[in-house]
């Protein structure tokens, strides 16, 4: 009787695991696994003057530095535009609401060739910006640009969902108790879809480490100066460093983990603080 009572109710259990173990194992496990088996066949020595070389370093702020800002800048405005999408009815919110979806559709090197043309010199708002002493393109600035570009879809379409299941009736009855619409939002709306944002923020800060195609044109490509990580492991490609290559990918690889471990346990306790607020 207990045999029985263990049986699942939908078949197919052990052929679905089996499935998604060696789906996973092909595109990911054995790709991880052959990085890091290159790599070991640098000594610790020859790693170390790879990964801590000074175009490197300068390499991995840029990479870093302008994602974090990047996804910093969608977190904000990406919760406002989901807040209008949710919130309001205007002419052309289906227009709006597919223009969200446009950079996971453009292919990156025609968004990067495109916001190159806006932001250089003689582009639509690189001649006033530059005017004004402001240097977008081939520089630092045109990094975080292309990547906000690409990485505000995921705070949009994580936290607006969450948003539609919030029912008005929370944010009439804060009202009727006498609460400010910024007291509204602050303590009944916000800590609700915190979780989803910060899970949004992850989704783009994680997208814009490894992005290249919308980066490489606007950037310039300026050793020490606008020369992201990912062309840098391009670059030791090309001169057959395949090794070096691998070295930069894994410091890559390590350090983009445990920011989104970090960023999914401050998930996980904002969870938890959620579900234990009275009320």
């Amino acid at each position: 009787m207990a045999r029985r009572a263990q049986r699942r109710i939908l078949p197919g259990y052990g052929l679905s695991l089996g499935m998604t173990w060696l789906y996973l194992g092909l595109l990911v496990l054995i790709p991880l696994c052959g990085l890091f088996l290159k790599t070991f066949t640098l000594t610790w020595e020859q790693f170390w003057a790879t990964v801590a070389a000074p175009r490197a370093l300068a390499a991995y702020r840029l990479t870093f530095g302008a994602s974090f800002v990047a996804a910093s800048v969608n977190a904000v405005f990406g919760l406002l535009v989901a807040w209008v999408l949710v919130r309001y009815r205007f002419p052309g919110k289906g227009l709006v609401d597919a223009l969200v979806d446009l950079p996971f559709a453009l292919p990156t090197a025609v968004a990067g060739l495109t916001l190159t043309s806006l932001y250089s010199s003689n582009g639509w708002y690189g001649r006033y910006l530059e005017a004004a002493g402001i240097k977008v393109a081939f520089s630092s600035l045109g990094v975080a640009v292309a990547l906000t570009f690409i990485g505000l879809p995921f705070v949009v379409r994580t936290v607006q969902p969450v948003l539609e299941d919030i029912d008005a009736d929370v944010e009439e009855a804060a009202a009727t108790l006498g609460a400010t619409p910024w007291q509204t939002f602050t303590r009944v709306i916000f800590p609700s879809i915190l979780p989803a944002l910060l899970s949004g923020f992850a989704l783009a800060l994680a997208r814009a480490i490894g992005e290249y195609g919308s980066v490489v044109f606007i950037s310039g490509n300026m050793p020490m100066r606008t020369e992201i990580a990912p062309l840098l492991i391009i670059t030791r490609l090309e001169q057959y460093d395949y090794a070096g290559a691998t070295a930069i990918a894994i410091v890559m690889l390590v350090a983009s983990f445990v920011m989104l471990l970090a960023i999914n346990l401050l998930q996980r306790w904002s969870y938890r603080r959620l579900e234990t607020r009275p009320g």
